[in-house]
C-alpha cells in the first residue's frame, strides 16, 4: 500500500526545519566560540597566554583587596584633617592602612559621607585593571625569543555577588618566527564575595544612619561609666578627676564596643539583629583619634558641691549634692563584614552632643564638596605678641570662626604677617610655651590691619598650706579662679599650681574625717495644683502636701577649715618667689547637723592669709 501525498509533503517541511536549524546552531556556535570554549591557543603559545591571563588574575585579586580593605575605594579621596573641634580626619589609619570614613564630621563641623556606589567601585577597579596590565612580566618568553605585542587595555567590571566578571578588550598578538596567533578580547572570572558583603555592609551604614545605635550604645556607656546626674546624701562636696573619668570612658568603649554583635538572643544586650546573614565586628581603640569633654568643671576636676548646710537652709534636716554633668564625646568605630573567608571594612565617626546622640543626616550629602573655611585665606593681618616687659616673644598664632579653628602659622621674631579667613568677631588665639593662652576677638574683612598680643608669663608654683600657723598636710581643696581661667588642686597629693598675673579668688576648702550621723526624718512639702472641675479652668490652685521621707546617712568627711580671699597676683610676686604659703583658719570639729551648717556660713567670713616667698 503506498503513501498518501499529504504525508509526503510533511516530511519534507519537517527535513528543512531540521536544516535551517543546524545551519542557525552552526552559525551561533561560530559567532559565540569564543564564549563557548573560550579561545584556542596552539600549544606553542598556551603557556605565553596562560601567564598572561595568571597576570590578570592576580591583577584582580590585588584590587579586590584594596576595595574590600579600604572601604569600596581603590583609590583614595582627597584627604581632610581634623581639627580640635572634631577630631576626626576624612581617614582612618588602621594598622597602617587609611581608610576613607564613610561617614564624619568636618573639622568645620560639616557632616560628611563618602559612601562609594557599586558603579563606582567597578569602575576603580577597570582604571586600576588597566594601569596594571602592560606592567605583566614576559621576560622569559622574550629571552626564548618570542615576542608579545600589547594594544590599549579596555576594561569592564561586573561586580555580582559571589564573582567578580572582568571582559578586557585589547589586543594581543604572541610572535615566533613566522608563527603567531592575535586575541582581542579575555573574559576572567573571579570567585568573590565582595559584592554580596559590599550590599550587607550597606545595610548596616544605613541601619546607624537612620537608628543611631552606636550613638545609643554610648550613651549607655556613658551613663555606667561616668558621673553624668544623681543625687547623694553627703554634705561634702563630690569631686572626680576628669581624666580619670575619661579614661575609664575610653576603656569601657572600647570593650563594649567589641562585644557589639549582629545574631544573639532575644535578651543579650550585645546582640543587634542586623538584617544581613554575615557577621558583624565592631572595633574601637582609645588610640585613635577621639575627644571627650565635659562641663561644668573646674580645670582637671568635676565638682558638685552641697545643698543643706548653707545659711537660711537648716530647715530641710539634711545635706545632699546634686549633680548634673555635660559630655560631648567623638570618636571612630571600624565596621567589619566578613564570611569566614573575606573581610569588608569601613570606618565611621559616633558623635555625642550634650548627652544626645547627633542629629541624623538629612538626605544625603554623597559627593558633597562643600567649602572650608580653612581653604580661603584672603586677608592680610599682622600680628605681634609680647610679653609683659613688652618684649616680642613668639608663639603658634590661630584663628577662629563660629567653631572652626584655622592654624595660621608660628610667628618670627614675635611678628607673623600672614594671610586669614576673613571672619566677622572671630577670635585670634595664641599658644606659647610658658605663657598663659591669649585670645582676643578681631574681624578680618579688611587687608593691612594690625594687632597687638599680651601674653602673661605663667609660673609653676608649691603650695604651702597652714591652719592656724601649722604645716598641713590634711585632705582639702584649692581653687584659684579669675576671669580667664581656674586652677584647682586637690592638696596634699597636688602641690604645684601654674598661675600668670591678674585677679583671683583663692579658696580653700579643708576636710577632716567625720562620723556624724544623721538619723532619718520625715518632712511635709506642699505645693499648689490646680483645682479639679471648672475652678481648675479658671486658673484656681489649692494646697496639696505629702510627706518626705529622708533616710539615715553617715557624714564621713566635713568641712573643718578654710576660707575664701580676693587676691591680685603680680608678675613680681611669681618671678621672684619660689613658693605660696596660704594660711588658714580651723573651724569646729561638727557634732551635728547644725555645727556643720554653722561652719558653712563661718567659712564664707573667714579670709586667708596670703605669702610670696
Amino acid at each position: 500500500m503506498g503513501l498518501k501525498r499529504g504525508n509526503r509533503k510533511a516530511q519534507v517541511t519537517i527535513f528543512i526545519i531540521i536544516a535551517v536549524l543546524i545551519i542557525a546552531i552552526a552559525a551561533l556556535f561560530f559567532a559565540f566560540k569564543d564564549e563557548l570554549i573560550g579561545e584556542r591557543i596552539s600549544g606553542d603559545f598556551a603557556p605565553v597566554y596562560n601567564s598572561f591571563t595568571s597576570c590578570l588574575e592576580e591583577d584582580m585579586q590585588t584590587g579586590v583587596y584594596l576595595l574590600e580593605s579600604q572601604g569600596g575605594y581603590v583609590y583614595l579621596p582627597d584627604f581632610e584633617s581634623g581639627s580640635s573641634y572634631m577630631p576626626f580626619s576624612s581617614q582612618l589609619n588602621f594598622l597602617g592602612n587609611r581608610i576613607p570614613y564613610w561617614y564624619y564630621v568636618s573639622g568645620n563641623n560639616i557632616q560628611k559621607e563618602q559612601v562609594p556606589s557599586k558603579s563606582e567601585m567597578e569602575s576603580s577597579l577597570e582604571k586600576f585593571i588597566e594601569s596594571k596590565i602592560s606592567k605583566c612580566v614576559f621576560e622569559d618568553y622574550y629571552e626564548e625569543g618570542i615576542e608579545i605585542n600589547l594594544g590599549e587595555p579596555n576594561a569592564k567590571i561586573d561586580i555580582q555577588n559571589n564573582k567578580v566578571l572582568l571582559t578586557l578588550d585589547m589586543d594581543f598578538e604572541i610572535i615566533k618566527g613566522d608563527e603567531s596567533t592575535f586575541v582581542d578580547s579575555h573574559k576572567i572570572s573571579f570567585d568573590s564575595d565582595l559584592g554580596s558583603l559590599y550590599e550587607s555592609a550597606l545595610k548596616v551604614y544605613d541601619k546607624e544612619q537612620d537608628t543611631l545605635f552606636l550613638e545609643n550604645y554610648s550613651i549607655d556607656t556613658l551613663r555606667l561609666y561616668a558621673p553624668v546626674d544623681g543625687v547623694e546624701l553627703t554634705c561634702s562636696p563630690k569631686l572626680w578627676e576628669a581624666n580619670g573619668v575619661f579614661n575609664e570612658l575610653q576603656e569601657a568603649i572600647e570593650a563594649n564596643t567589641l562585644a557589639l554583635k549582629n545574631k544573639g538572643k532575644s535578651d543579650d544586650y550585645f546582640a543587634l539583629n542586623l538584617p544581613i546573614e554575615e557577621e558583624v565586628r565592631f572595633l574601637n581603640s582609645k588610640e585613635w583619634p577621639n575627644s571627650f569633654e565635659v562641663l561644668p568643671s573646674e580645670g582637671n576636676f568635676l565638682i558638685a558641691n552641697p545643698v543643706g548646710n548653707q545659711a537660711g537652709m537648716g530647715i530641710l534636716g539634711f545635706c545632699y549634692v546634686p549633680y548634673h554633668f555635660v559630655y560631648n564625646i567623638k570618636y571612630p568605630v571600624l565596621v567589619q563584614i566578613y564570611n569566614g573567608k573575606e573581610i569588608f571594612q569601613f570606618p565611621l565617626a559616633v558623635v555625642v552632643l550634650g548627652n544626645q546622640p547627633r542629629n541624623p543626616l538629612s538626605g544625603s550629602a554623597l559627593g558633597a564638596d562643600l567649602p572650608e573655611l580653612c581653604d580661603y585665606k584672603t586677608t592680610l593681618v599682622s600680628v605681634t605678641l609680647y610679653d609683659n616687659d613688652m618684649e616680642k616673644i613668639n608663639g603658634n598664632v590661630s584663628y577662629e570662626c563660629f567653631g572652626t579653628t584655622c592654624y595660621i602659622g608660628e610667628s618670627e621674631g614675635g611678628v607673623l604677617y600672614e594671610k586669614f579667613p576673613q571672619c566677622v568677631n572671630g577670635f585670634i588665639t595664641v599658644k606659647s610655651e610658658g605663657y598663659k593662652d591669649g585670645k582676643i576677638m578681631h574681624s578680618t574683612t579688611t587687608s593691612g590691619s594690625s594687632i597687638n598680643i599680651l601674653l602673661n608669663k605663667e609660673y609653676e608654683k608649691i603650695i604651702n598650706l597652714k591652719i592656724d600657723g601649722k604645716a598641713y598636710n590634711g585632705e582639702g581643696i584649692i581653687n584659684f579662679i579669675s576671669d580667664e581661667v581656674s586652677r584647682t588642686i586637690v592638696y596634699p597629693d597636688e602641690k604645684k599650681v601654674k598661675l600668670s598675673e591678674g585677679d583671683y579668688e583663692i579658696s580653700v576648702y579643708v576636710y577632716e574625717n567625720s562620723s556624724l550621723n544623721l538619723g532619718s526624718s520625715t518632712t511635709e512639702q506642699c505645693i499648689d495644683v490646680p483645682r479639679t472641675g471648672i475652678g481648675g479652668l479658671l486658673g484656681l490652685t489649692e494646697k496639696q502636701c505629702f510627706n518626705v521621707e529622708y533616710p539615715a546617712q553617715l557624714i564621713s568627711n566635713a568641712l573643718a577649715g578654710g576660707g575664701v580671699q580676693e587676691y591680685s597676683i603680680s608678675e613680681s610676686e611669681l618671678e621672684n618667689s619660689g613658693l605660696i604659703e596660704i594660711y588658714a583658719e580651723s573651724l569646729p570639729s561638727p557634732d551635728s547637723l547644725e555645727q556643720l551648717q554653722e561652719n558653712y556660713v563661718l567659712f564664707e567670713s573667714k579670709q586667708l592669709g596670703i605669702n610670696f616667698r
